[in-house]
């Protein structure tokens, strides 16, 4: 499944956008959605991940935000692996009470770790209540590309992504390695992390992807 990461500040154009998508993460950090607007965007049918950044809001103002997408219908929240037990144990417990799925997060914008790092991070993520560890670094080379691809060897739901150029092909196999979907940018949108794809691309190379494995296999 591909999920298009929603940074538009018009709720309209949000809603818009989830008519014609799988799924969706809607950056509350980047929208500056009203707790009004989030009510009427998370009822929306399509499956949507509430994300606010720490690094562009209050913690305050974060925690109102997740809590009211979670209460209005959120299929999940995104919660950094950074926060404080007292902020994400209050999300964790609205997510549980209303059936919303907990991704911990983890992004590294500079480098990727060595791959005893990657698992103990995962680890970490499972740890603090996760039931979808999501760990995205900065691919350098080739071999960033393989430890993060290494950590779908983990039984439980990961999604591994590289970010710049070099990643974008972890972007496109998330899928094939197990990965419950993978992001990408929105048509005729700003990407809002390094190396994304549109939409429209990324549906085009999984499909192509796919028809090639199948047509491999007869």
């Amino acid at each position: 499944m591909i999920c298009v990461a929603i940074s538009d500040k018009d709720p309209a154009t949000c809603l818009s956008i989830l008519d014609s998508v799988e799924m969706a993460e809607i950056r509350l950090d980047l929208t500056g959605n009203s707790l009004s607007e989030i009510e009427k965007i998370f009822a929306h049918h399509t499956p949507t991940i509430a994300t606010c950044r720490a690094e562009n809001t209050s913690l305050e103002m974060q925690k109102d935000k997740l809590i009211k997408a979670i209460e209005s219908g959120a299929h999940y929240v995104d919660i950094e692996i950074e926060i404080s037990d007292n902020q994400s144990n209050e999300i964790i417990a609205c997510a549980k009470k209303h059936g919303c799925k907990i991704i911990i997060s983890y992004h590294n914008f500079n480098v990727t770790p060595g791959l005893r790092e990657l698992f103990s991070i995962a680890d970490d993520c499972f740890n603090r209540g996760a039931d979808i560890a999501k760990i995205a670094t900065l691919v350098n080379n080739q071999g960033d590309n393989a430890r993060l691809m290494a950590l779908y060897d983990i039984s439980k739901p990961v999604v591994a992504l590289g970010m710049g150029e070099i990643g974008k092909i972890t972007r496109l196999f998330a899928p094939l390695m197990g990965a419950p979907f993978t992001f990408a940018a929105q048509d005729d949108g700003a990407a809002t992390a390094p190396g994304q794809i549109s939409y429209s691309e990324m549906k085009k190379l999984i499909e192509k992807i796919n028809t090639t494995i199948n047509n491999g296999d007869e």
